[in-house]
């Protein structure tokens, strides 16, 4: 059903036409006694308002990419950074008015820009230093944010510092303290819409976290911090919201809609819960769904137990789109009740950046843009990762040489004597280090995460079922026919991130055999790896607690830990070299094959 917007002068108007009209009536027909008895109908008042959303903004606050040095281009066109959602913000503000719209995040707001890992290490926020996402959602009047996973990336006590820089809530119902299994952030905040000549419409917003931190930022929450499910959750606080009076209850999710999970059985609770939070908690009316960083604008779920429509919308990620949410309320029985909701994503490629963001941020910008152009060394050859997710590449030996070599040097004389390996992943295809000069933002654009590192010990017959389970990556074409990379990857749904090569020992994956018998001839030194054979394997952190799945890495056992940024070793790297040379990194020796027959050269 469509929203027609009112504001409050469509509302005096239309009062006082209804109000002319019933005057007119009852003068024609006061003449007979039927017209005397008989009482005038009274309109149902009725009220409209939106709700907007952002999602996964990831540090994005202008339309800049700071591993390209240059403003953000992609092949669809799209724009990124808060400082245009702001101009759309302040477009639907005018509209429909102030007290009409309202302003929700759901969540991953401070971790994925080389901006973000500035203000997190380099000039870490506090006291004097605000961090600028804080600055820009404060500008923009956000009226509450959920916690995404992202948040924790840098520790709880600079989540925290962020929260004390926000003038709104940062909201997580599923974040409780792990020793008194109380909320650790507010799960909830109500806020009151005004009304002229009626009450308040009282909104609760209710905020759900992903219960993946527990596995993804193990070191930083374990013991200190527990993330149960979000259906379990919403079933205790939606009532309470209801209790309380609210007339609209409203979710924001860091959780997908599609009922999976990324890591597997690793967890009970699932990873992208929003449909199902939707299917069977009854008094939900619409949720703002993020995470998955993909664009749904608009989406239904029918609610198992009422059988009433929740509406779901997801807006993208790093600013590409802005949800809005339309809610028409008519006030029956002593209480306001939805009798529409509409959704949809609006695009803000084509509006231009709000001045007094760019004014307020702008210096912060510029420290950053210093930051990353800064050049630590050289390199003799360009190293592009364009072919990293089917080919051994030269730029991903350079991750696997710093990790085993940082791995190598903090062993015990025990594990020291273990053969030593490296597994990662190929974060990014456009990832380019030049010949010449490099700068910081040649390898933060290779190595987009905040990742710490591990040494963590298999045997082989594990590492096999590792590599296995990392081969699912690829479709299977069947032995002679031609393999065309663009529908080569990602089948599964696992994504680049996911995708682990190994470096230190040699193997091929045939993707002409069946998922689960891809892995061919193992070896390390060139010998055959025997399944009792014991490897320390340095991993990052992400993996090495149970990301993506994969077996056997999170139970194993540890013999390396850091609480050093991947990025910033593989930056001392080049530091303490001086030039980058391709012939001093530790060879992956992984190579494609169809039944024995290389795919490529």
């Amino acid at each position: 059903m469509p929203v027609n917007p009112m504001n409050r002068r469509d509302f005096v108007q239309r009062s006082a036409v209804t109000g002319a009209a019933v005057a007119v009536a009852g003068a024609v027909g006061s003449g007979t006694a039927e017209a005397a008895g008989r009482k005038p109908e009274r309109k149902p008042r009725t009220w409209t308002f939106s709700i907007l959303g952002t999602t996964d903004l990831h540090s994005h606050v202008f339309d800049w990419d700071y591993y390209k040095d240059a403003a953000y281009t992609d092949s669809a066109g799209n724009s990124v950074g808060v400082a245009r959602v702001a101009t759309l913000i302040k477009q639907q503000r005018e509209a429909k008015g102030e007290e009409h719209v309202l302003l929700v995040d759901a969540g991953d707001i401070i971790q994925g820009t080389s901006l973000a890992y500035y203000f997190a290490r380099v000039d870490p926020i506090g006291k004097h230093v605000e961090h600028p996402m804080a600055v820009a959602m404060n500008h923009m009047r956000y009226d509450a944010a959920a916690l995404g996973n992202h948040e924790f990336n840098y520790g709880i006590e600079v989540l925290r510092e962020f929260e004390r820089q926000c003038r709104f809530p940062l909201l997580g119902a599923n974040a409780l303290d792990a020793k008194t299994l109380k909320p650790a952030f507010p799960p909830y905040t109500v806020k009151r819409i005004r009304v002229p000549g009626a009450p308040d419409i009282k909104v609760g917003i209710l905020g759900l976290t992903n219960p993946g931190i527990a596995i993804w930022d193990k070191d930083n929450v374990s013991g200190r911090m527990v993330f149960p499910g979000l259906v379990e959750q919403a079933k205790k606080y939606v009532p309470r919201l209801r209790a309380l009076g609210c007339d609209v209850v409203f979710l924001t999710d860091h959780s997908g809609l599609d009922g999976s999970s990324s890591y597997g059985d690793e967890l009970p609770y699932v990873e992208n819960a929003s449909n199902l939070v939707a299917e069977q908690v009854p008094g939900i009316d619409a949720i703002l769904v993020g995470h998955t960083h993909v664009e749904v604008p608009s989406y239904t779920v029918k609610n198992a137990e009422t059988g009433e429509e929740v509406l779901l919308s997801e807006p993208y990620c790093w600013g590409y789109r802005l949800s809005v949410f339309d809610f028409e309320v008519e006030w029956e029985r002593g209480r306001w009740k939805v009798v529409s909701k509409t959704a949809k994503t609006l695009d803000p490629h084509t509006v231009d950046e709000d001045p007094e963001i760019r004014k307020l941020l702008q210096a912060d910008h510029e420290l950053v843009v210093k930051y990353v152009n800064t050049a630590v060394g050289t390199c003799t050859a360009d190293l592009s990762a364009a072919e990293s997710c089917w080919k051994d590449v030269p730029i991903m030996d350079f991750i696997h040489e710093v990790q085993m070599q940082t791995v190598k040097a903090g062993l015990s004389a025990a594990d020291a004597a273990l053969p030593l390996i490296s597994v990662a992943a190929p974060f990014s295809r456009t990832a380019d280090i030049p010949a010449g000069s490099v700068t910081i933002k040649d390898i933060a654009g290779l190595y987009i995460y905040d990742n710490t590192l591990y040494g963590k010990k298999l045997t082989g017959a594990q590492l096999k079922d590792y590599l296995e389970y990392a081969a699912k990556y690829y479709h299977q074409v069947p032995s002679g026919t031609a393999v065309d990379t663009a529908a080569l990857t990602n089948a599964n749904s696992f994504w680049d991130y996911m995708y682990d090569t190994a470096a230190g020992v040699g193997y091929e994956i045939d993707i002409a055999a069946a998922e689960g018998s891809r892995i061919k001839n193992l070896t390390y030194a060139g010998a055959a790896v025997t399944d009792d054979q014991v490897f320390v394997v340095a991993v990052n952190n992400y993996r090495a607690n149970g990301g993506s799945g994969y077996p056997h890495i999170a139970a194993a056992d540890i013999a390396y830990s850091s609480t050093n940024e991947i990025r910033q070793l593989m930056i001392d790297y080049v530091v303490g070299k001086g030039t980058l040379n391709p012939a001093d990194f530790a060879v992956a020796n992984w190579r494609l094959t169809q039944a024995g027959t290389p795919v490529f050269a």
